[in-house]
């Protein structure tokens, strides 16, 4: 692959840039989970009950997630039309700028029912520039990367979702811990507000970005018959229903371990509210070695050998996890999430940045990404936390009558995470592997 010159500079400047917008994102994203569980009911929805004000604010948490796959392919076939570059500059500014709004909007006090729709818009606006932002780093750090070295690279962005966890994780609590009343004072907002100077540190590496070679190469001959989305669907479905199947362990195991097993743990075994948090943490500063380090791996073995060892481990973890998360000691629940997520989750994770670009030929690359992630996040990622509240609420109310009614759930929730394990598996049966292919090819791996 004749590559224009990528200096050592241009591609250290790249990784930078991917992981900030990472880190951005899944900052906002761990922000607004955590501010739509403890202030936004209040804030935005005080004339309903708590528990409707609740799920309304979840209602608007989920909104974030419904409109990303529309994100993904808008943004998708605008990255393969004008460029990568382009595409990280709007998505991040989206990202950022919405985020930062949501701290300066009036509460449903002052303005009554403009705030909670000031809300939704602005969340909506951060779900449309997250839908393709994780898609064109990973697209660009493959295309960027020399050959031997996609997988490490790849995985760099997704190392800004683990620091942008945790800070979000950090910030929030210092704050909370200090103010007695969330709702009579202004700090609640100081969170999203430093969002802004992220996004301006981002913005700034960004704009001296150079584009991704392989684009530049296609871009001449391309500009002519950039493709519509029935075409790619047509010529690509096999790949993007492949990609999906791969993503059903990694990005429905996410959504398990950080949202439903933290609830569990919290509402069912009856720990403390900040064991959660605590556990969360620790998975994330292991997944963040294990990230890159599964992008090594994966230049070193192979993709899709790496990716199903990976997805193995989860299958045969899920059991003993699930049953040491029911006992509710502390340091075993920290253990057993560091495993299931920080190992097996996060490990898919690394393998798939480079993994998912070089399975789409170069006409479509963004594009095919893009709805791969997106369309299997919400069939996973999004349905997996409703899935498993349903199986403990049917668990509960079937032992009505026993001290802790749901704690026998774990293990339908174990099973629930094996049957999407073997999902996966099966997907890497049927996968070619992909590592070093060349990234100008045209044509989807599969149908080479």
């Amino acid at each position: 692959m004749a590559h224009h010159a990528v200096t050592t500079a241009d591609l250290r400047r790249a990784a930078w840039t991917s992981s900030l917008g990472s880190a951005l994102e899944y900052y906002d994203f761990a922000l607004y989970s955590l501010a739509a569980a403890l202030v936004f009911g209040p804030l935005f929805f005080p004339h309903q009950s708590p528990s409707i004000a609740l799920i309304s604010s979840f209602g608007t948490y989920f909104l974030g997630f419904a409109v990303r796959p529309v994100g993904g392919i808008l943004f998708g076939m605008m990255g393969d039309r004008y460029g990568r570059k382009m595409v990280l500059l709007i998505t991040v500014t989206l990202m950022g700028g919405a985020s930062t709004a949501i701290g300066l909007i009036p509460t449903y006090q002052s303005i009554g029912i403009w705030a909670p729709v000031l809300l939704i818009v602005l969340r909506l606006l951060q779900g449309l520039g997250a839908g393709a932002e994780q898609a064109g780093a990973a697209v660009l750090m493959t295309e960027y990367a020399p050959k031997g070295q996609r997988g490490f690279y790849a995985a760099l962005p997704f190392l800004g979702i683990q620091i942008g966890t945790v800070v979000a994780a950090v910030v929030y609590f210092a704050l909370l811990f200090h103010v007695q009343d969330v709702l009579d004072s202004w700090m609640w907002r100081l969170p999203f507000l430093l969002s802004s100077l992220i996004l301006l540190v981002a913005l700034y590496m960004r704009v001296k970005l150079k584009e991704s070679p392989a684009f530049v190469e296609i871009e001449e001959e391309e500009r002519a018959q950039s493709q519509s989305l029935p075409e790619v669907v047509r010529e690509s479905w096999k790949t993007i229903l492949l990609g999906m199947g791969l993503r059903m362990a990694e990005n429905g195991g996410s959504s398990i371990y950080q949202v439903l097993a933290v609830s569990y743990s919290v509402n069912v075994v009856g720990m403390r509210n900040a064991t959660g948090a605590l556990s969360l943490l620790c998975a994330a500063i292991v997944g963040a070695f294990i990230v890159p380090t599964a992008g090594m791996l994966s230049d070193r073995f192979g993709r899709i050998r790496v990716y199903r060892a990976f997805a193995i481990l989860q299958l045969v973890a899920a059991i003993p996890v699930w049953y040491t998360l029911s006992l509710g000691y502390l340091p075993l629940t920290i253990l057993a999430l560091s495993i299931a997520l920080g190992c097996a989750t996060w490990g898919m994770f690394g393998t798939q940045g480079a993994l998912l670009p070089e399975m789409f030929g170069s006409r479509h690359r963004y594009l095919g990404v893009s709805m791969t992630r997106e369309i299997s996040a919400v069939l996973s990622g999004g349905l997996a936390p409703l899935v498993g509240s349903v199986i403990i609420a049917m668990v509960s109310s079937h032992y009505a009558g026993a001290a802790r009614p749901g704690l026998i759930s774990w293990l339908p929730l174990a099973l629930y995470v094996m049957l999407l394990a073997c999902m996966t598996i099966v997907a890497t049966l049927f996968a070619p592997e992909p590592r070093d292919r060349d990234l100008l090819d045209r044509r989807d791996l599969i149908n080479t």
